[in-house]
């Protein structure tokens, strides 16, 4: 199969996953005229919070192309985008709080990734163990915890603590596939983590 029948698959994939999402009206809405912009839907019903560069080389789309039907996309009220330090990521629409958008954000980066599936799978990890299960200096660590801190994930006040686990959890259960092997593994668990009340 050529580069651009793999193109092609690729983009079918992804915009029958769109014709099945909240983004069902995105073919009516971009006029029926785009393959692309449906793929680029069901991509992100899928992977909420992937950056620019993410997308266009998940689709194996160019950059111009990509630019110009996410431009239509987000001028429509279809796709919403959200700044994320050096990154411009982009959700479906109305679909993800402030709050949803920045855990996935940090989801996507794998640093802040690994620390919070950890904390997840052990609530009382230590820098230590974050720095073992993300492969990183405590160093590192630390830099990323008082970034987690500041922006409302994480507390240090008595060691490590996700202030809302219950979101993180949810977020990395829905859409643990995208988020690489550690998050998925984590899913796989799940069970033993969610705690039941008789």
């Amino acid at each position: 199969m050529g580069i651009d029948e793999d193109k092609r698959a690729t983009l079918r994939r992804f915009a029958a996953v769109g014709a099945a999402s909240p983004l069902v009206g995105l073919a009516e809405a971009s006029g029926g005229e785009s393959e692309v912009r449906d793929a680029i839907g069901g991509y992100l019903t899928t992977t909420p919070g992937a950056h620019f560069s993410k997308l266009r080389d998940d689709l194996q789309l160019g950059t111009g192309e990509s630019q110009h039907h996410l431009r239509r996309l987000l001028d429509d009220g279809i796709v919403e985008s959200y700044r994320d330090g050096d990154y411009r990521r982009f959700y479906p629409a109305g679909e993800f709080s402030d709050f949803e958008k920045v855990v996935l954000g940090y989801l996507r980066r794998a640093t802040p990734s690994a620390m919070l599936v950890e904390l997840l799978r052990t609530p009382d990890a230590t820098g230590g163990d974050l720095a073992e299960a993300a492969d990183v200096s405590r160093g590192t660590i630390s830099k990323y915890a008082a970034e987690l801190e500041n922006v409302g994930l994480l507390s240090r006040e008595d060691g490590y603590a996700l202030t809302r686990p219950e979101t993180v959890l949810t977020l990395v259960l829905r859409y643990a596939d995208s988020f690489g092997p550690d998050a998925a593994a984590l899913a796989r668990e799940a069970d033993g983590l969610i705690r039941y009340d008789p």
